[in-house]
């Protein structure tokens, strides 16, 4: 038998699956292992799925939307996951994810992580396309409308790609395109396909990846983040996209965040009682610039928070007209959340 392509769906740091299907093909070291893309984010062990991949002589991984992601640090839950899970190695995995190709051609086959611009040439498709990025999709549907890639494409190579879950299993349409993303990481399935012989292999998920990996790994994003720096606006933004289950983490926060926000009319209120008390040495004060324009009546609540705009400022303001602090939440072991001494707020993000 003359060499073999193992072409892997998303594998999305689900390693116990890879390895097992790789046990299941018989892989052997003259075999050509190619990822279609996304080997990291929403699985537990991404390090490991990477390491595999490039420690593997001769493996092929394609620049999937996931990758680009860290590449472009664009960054969704997932990412910033990876970024915690992988640690010290995070930087030098982006730097080799930024040396992927978008795609892997053969005598026999075409493989691209997401799609193809039915029509065109393969050196001509545009990167976001293939790859899957939300500007590729809306791309392919403008030029397509409802019809999809899958259905126009005429060769004249069949194609293999990942991106799109099809969670029933693998799906082949007109022996032309094979779409083996059959969502390893929830829950669904890991499958390869076998070239030349286009046999569909897959193994099944060991658990819903991306739903445990969530709840373990929510309350350290949250608490990595460095919210006394975000605007308030911001950082509520930020608590709707990575509160989808609700979590101590999420709601300490939160009501950190009202609190601290809360602060902004007593420190108007503060700073008019300073400004009008003739004992005040206005010129030494640290917010004197404050305090002259509640002298002059030009000082209101709008004026406060144009110039609160995040709780460390907020904090600080407090804290030079004498008001107490709010505690601000830190992590207290793997699961709870307990709350730092006031006056902490300037790096309470750290965990034990």
């Amino acid at each position: 038998m003359g060499t073999r392509h193992i072409i892997i769906g998303d594998i999305h740091g689900c390693h116990d699956e890879l390895l097992e299907l790789c046990d299941r093909v018989a892989l052997t070291a003259s075999d050509i292992l190619v990822s279609v893309g996304d080997l990291v984010d929403r699985g537990p062990e991404p390090g490991k799925v990477l390491r595999f991949f490039r420690e593997r002589p001769g493996a092929v991984v394609i620049m999937g939307n996931h990758e680009r992601k860290h590449v472009r640090q664009v960054f969704s839950f997932s990412q910033e996951i990876t970024r915690l899970q992988l640690g010290d190695d995070y930087a030098e995995a982006v730097r080799w994810m930024s040396r992927l190709p978008y795609w892997y051609e053969t005598d026999e086959i075409v493989v691209v992580h997401a799609a193809l611009m039915p029509g065109l040439a393969l050196s001509k498709q545009r990167d976001e396309v293939v790859s899957g990025t939300t500007s590729g999709e809306r791309e392919l549907s403008t030029a397509l409308g409802d019809r999809r890639w899958y259905e126009l494409y005429q060769g004249p190579k069949p194609v293999v790609v990942g991106h799109h879950v099809v969670l029933n299993g693998p799906q082949v349409h007109r022996d032309l395109v094979y779409c083996i993303d059959t969502g390893a990481c929830h829950g669904g399935s890991l499958t390869a396909l076998i070239v030349p012989t286009f046999e569909l292999v897959s193994v099944k998920a060991r658990d819903d990846h991306w739903k445990r990996t969530k709840q373990t790994w929510q309350r350290p994003v949250l608490l990595a983040k460095a919210w006394p720096e975000m605007s308030f606006s911001k950082a509520r933004r930020e608590l709707e996209r990575l509160g989808e289950e609700r979590s101590a983490a999420v709601e300490a926060i939160e009501a950190w965040l009202v609190q601290v926000e809360a602060l902004r009319p007593a420190c108007l209120e503060r700073l008019i009682a300073l400004a009008g008390d003739a004992s005040t040495e206005v010129e030494a004060h640290p917010l004197r610039t404050l305090l002259h324009m509640a002298r002059s009546g030009r000082l209101d609540l709008d004026g406060v928070k144009e110039r609160c705009p995040t709780p460390k400022r907020t904090l600080e303001i407090a804290a030079a007209v004498g008001l107490p602090l709010p505690a601000a939440p830190c992590a207290d072991g793997p699961a709870n959340v307990r709350f730092a001494p006031a006056g902490s707020w300037l790096a309470p993000w750290q965990f034990d």
